[in-house]
C-alpha cells in the first residue's frame, strides 16, 4: 500500500502547484498593482517637497494627522510589520484591510513633509493585508491563511525592491532567527514573481546600481583577494555593528516617550522638530526622505556612496540618527532603504580607512546593514545577486553573514522570534526578539 500511494505522489504535487497557483495569482497581482501606485505616489511626493521645500516645516503638523488617524480609525493596524508576524506564528485578531490603504497614506504623507522613511514596511503590510482579507473572503483554513500571509510579504518585498526571488526567500527567513519553514517555499516565490511582473507592467522605474570592482586573484571556482577578504570581514563586523545600533536606538526612542510623554499625540510633533533641528544643525537635507537620488549633484545619496567622495565620514550615523527618531516618534514607512543609505555610506567611509574599492564596499554595506538589522543573510546575499550580479557573490556572503552574527539577538522586528541562537547560548528558543529584550531588562533590574 505504501507504494501504491507513493505512486500518485507526483499527482499530489501536481495539484498542490496548481492549488496554491490559483491561490497566490489575486494576491500577486493586487500587491504587484498596489505597490506600482505606491512607488509612483511616493516619486511624485520626493518631487513635490524637492522642489517646494518649505513643506518640511510641516512635518510637526503631518505627524499630528499620521497620530489621529491611527488612533481614530486605525484599529490594530499600528502595529505594522510585527501584527503580520504574530499573526502567522499565533493567529488571533487577525489584520485589518484598511492597514493597506492607511500605510499607503501615511508613509506618502511622511515622505512629503521630509520625514526620514523607507517603503519596504509599507510594501509588506499592504502584502499582509491584502493577503489576509482574501484568505478570509476564499474561507481558507487557519494554516492555509499562514501560507497565504507569508507569500503577501513575499509579494510586497520583491516588487518594491524588483527582487522577487530575495522576496521569496526574506519572507521565509524573516519570521525566525535560524530556521526556515519550506512549506511556503513555492506559494512565496510564485507570489513574488508575479507581483514583481505586474509592477513592472506599469511605468514604474527601479534604480539601478553597480559594481565595476573585479577580483584580480583566482582561488578555486571563485576570484578572490584575500587581502580584501579580510577587509571585507572586518567591514562586516561595522554592517553588523551599524544594524545593532540602530535597531536599538530606534526601539529605546520608542519606549522612552511612551513612557515619558503623555500627550501622544506630542510624541511626533516632538519627531518632527527634532529631524527639523538636526538637520538644520548640519546644514543638510540630504537625509530627509528616502535618500535614493540627491538633486544637489554635490548632495549625499545611496547612488553617489558608490563613488569616491560621495558621502561625508558620518552620513551614516546622520541617516541613521534621523531615521531612528521618525519611524520611533510616530512617522511611517520602512526602515530598509534607510539601511541601505546607511551601510552603502558607511562602507563608503570604510573603503577610505581600509584603502578597499569604493563601489564594492558600498555595495556590501547596502545589503549587509539590512542583513544584520532583519536577521536575514541569505535573502541579503541574494539581494546582492540579483541587484550587482554574482560576480562578487563570495563577498556579498561573507559582509552578510558576519553582519548577521555581529549583530546579537536584537532586529527591527521584535516579533521575531529566535529558533536557533546565533551563538548556542542561553537563549530561550521560540522566544520573541521583544520577550528576550524584557527579560534582559528585569534581570538587569534585579542586579
Amino acid at each position: 500500500m505504501a507504494n501504491a500511494g507513493h505512486s500518485f505522489e507526483p499527482f499530489r504535487i501536481a495539484r498542490h502547484v496548481v492549488w496554491w497557483s490559483l491561490l497566490v495569482v489575486p494576491v500577486a497581482v493586487s500587491v504587484g498593482a498596489m505597490v506600482a501606485l505606491f512607488l509612483w505616489l511616493l516619486e511624485q511626493a520626493t518631487q513635490t517637497r524637492q522642489a517646494h521645500m518649505w513643506l518640511i516645516w510641516l512635518l510637526p503638523l503631518a505627524g499630528v494627522g499620521i497620530y489621529a488617524l491611527y488612533r481614530y480609525w486605525g484599529k490594530n493596524s499600528e502595529a505594522g510589520n510585527n501584527l503580520i508576524m504574530d499573526e502567522i506564528h499565533a493567529p488571533g485578531g487577525g489584520i485589518p484591510f484598511r492597514m493597506a490603504p492607511l500605510v499607503l497614506l501615511t508613509t506618502v504623507v511622511t515622505h512629503l513633509f521630509g520625514g526620514s522613511a523607507g517603503r519596504e514596511g509599507t510594501a509588506v503590510q499592504m502584502g499582509g493585508s491584502i493577503a489576509e482579507y482574501l484568505g478570509q473572503r476564499f474561507g481558507l483554513s487557519r494554516e492555509d491563511r499562514r501560507i497565504l500571509l507569508m507569500s503577501g510579504m513575499a509579494a510586497g518585498f520583491g516588487a518594491v525592491f524588483g527582487t522577487p526571488v530575495t522576496g521569496a526567500i526574506f519572507a521565509l527567513e524573516v519570521l525566525a532567527i535560524g530556521r526556515i519553514k519550506y512549506d511556503a517555499l513555492l506559494p512565496c516565490l510564485i507570489a513574488s514573481l508575479l507581483a514583481d511582473v505586474t509592477c513592472h507592467a506599469f511605468p514604474i522605474h527601479h534604480t539601478q546600481y553597480h559594481i565595476a570592482y573585479s577580483a584580480k586573484a583566482a582561488i578555486g571556482y571563485f576570484s578572490l583577494d584575500l587581502v580584501l577578504l579580510l577587509k571585507v570581514v572586518l567591514a562586516g563586523a561595522c554592517f553588523g555593528l551599524a544594524s545593532y545600533a540602530f535597531a536599538e536606538l530606534s526601539h529605546w526612542l520608542k519606549s522612552t516617550s511612551q513612557a515619558l510623554v503623555a500627550r501622544k499625540w506630542l510624541i511626533p510633533v516632538i519627531g518632527g522638530l527634532l529631524v527639523l533641528g538636526i538637520s538644520v544643525l548640519i546644514g543638510s537635507y540630504d537625509y530627509l526622505g528616502l535618500g535614493v537620488r540627491s538633486p544637489d549633484p554635490e548632495g549625499v545619496s545611496i547612488v553617489s556612496a558608490f563613488t569616491a567622495g560621495g558621502a561625508e565620514p558620518f552620513s551614516w550615523f546622520w541617516k541613521l540618527l534621523l531615521t531612528a527618531i521618525t519611524l520611533s516618534l510616530g512617522f511611517k514607512g520602512g526602515e530598509v532603504t534607510p539601511l541601505f543609505f546607511i551601510g552603502a555610506t558607511l562602507g563608503n567611509s570604510l573603503a577610505m580607512l581600509l584603502g578597499a574599492p569604493v563601489d564594492l564596499l558600498a555595495g556590501l554595506g547596502f545589503i549587509a546593514v539590512f542583513a544584520g538589522a532583519t536577521n536575514t543573510p541569505l535573502a541579503c546575499t541574494m539581494m546582492g545577486i540579483e541587484l550587482f550580479g554574482a560576480e562578487n557573490a563570495v563577498y556579498y556572503a561573507v559582509a552578510c553573514f558576519v553582519a548577521y552574527y555581529c549583530s546579537g539577538h536584537t532586529g527591527i522586528y521584535q516579533s521575531q522570534r529566535v529558533a536557533v541562537s546565533k551563538f548556542h547560548t542561553s537563549e530561550p528558543e521560540e522566544s520573541t526578539l521583544r520577550e528576550i529584550k524584557s527579560t534582559r531588562r528585569r534581570y538587569g533590574r534585579k542586579n
